[in-house]
């Protein structure tokens, strides 16, 4: 027999009653046992930014948790369990994983060439992941063709509160570096880096170690925009989604088989 111990994200704390007098991150935060005001400030922004990622303006047609909200939505489920639904799409590895893979990978970048180095051996290192075919992640975007303005907000952010956190440092030595060198690669569309490649970094600063549950934040931005998206929909009464089908002449074209 297992047992949950619901709403507790550490020991000793619990949810408690909302103020209705504070907003969304201060009770979030709250809740979560944090009393660092410049803590409930970056959250505040942290959700602010992730909850515009709901899909439509930031990846087009919807990545994965926005559309399988819309989907579900679309038949006109409960917003709760279309919400649940899109929750659902962020268990896969290659979405909602992203700014904790980033921060995986410059934590064992520091731990291997150390602090303050110079920008030829952050190239050197670059190159050397490039070379091993594998990705530089928290740069490129699928639709972006610029730096992530989301991206921005967060240095102006750590700039102010934490300009000498060694891995803000190095992230910020790495944005000197990275698009020089994946323009250079020459097969990147999007040099620059996204909303994934900072926030990490903020998170680990304010004591939130927990990587795991660095997703559960990124779902509990992203209801604020989803819901909104919803109201939408319904408003202008949308029809319920069908994708388009395939058929086997189809196929046949497709590999050019008679």
């Amino acid at each position: 027999m297992y047992t949950y111990k619901c709403n507790l994200f550490r020991e000793g704390t619990s949810v408690g009653a909302i103020d209705p007098k504070k907003d969304w991150s201060w009770n979030f935060t709250d809740m979560l046992g944090y009393e660092d005001p410049y803590f409930k400030e970056m959250m505040r922004l942290y959700l602010a930014i992730y909850s515009c990622c709901v899909g439509y303006n930031d990846h087009e047609g919807g990545n994965v948790s926005a559309h399988t909200c819309h989907l579900f939505g679309s038949a006109l489920s409960d917003p709760y369990l279309s919400f649940a639904a899109g929750m659902n799409g962020l268990a896969g590895p290659l979405h909602g994983l992203a700014n904790q893979e980033v921060l995986v990978w410059v934590t064992k970048l520091r731990e291997e060439i150390g602090d303050n180095v110079p920008p030829e051996k952050l190239r050197e290192y670059i190159w050397d992941t490039l070379n091993k075919g594998q990705v530089v992640p928290g740069y490129g975007h699928a639709v972006l063709r610029k730096t992530d303005p989301r991206y921005w907000v967060q240095r102006e952010f750590a700039q102010k509160h934490l300009p000498n956190d060694p891995l803000f440092k190095l992230v910020s030595e790495l944005f000197e570096v990275i698009p020089d060198v994946l323009t250079e690669l020459g097969k990147v569309k999007n040099p620059w880096p996204n909303v994934d490649a900072h926030s990490g970094v903020l998170l680990q600063y304010y004591g939130m170690k927990e990587m795991n549950y660095y997703t559960v934040v990124f779902g509990v931005s992203r209801s604020l925009g989803c819901m909104a998206s919803m109201i939408w929909d319904r408003a202008f009464g949308l029809p319920i989604e069908r994708p388009k089908s395939f058929d086997t002449p189809g196929y046949k074209k497709l590999v050019k088989a008679s």
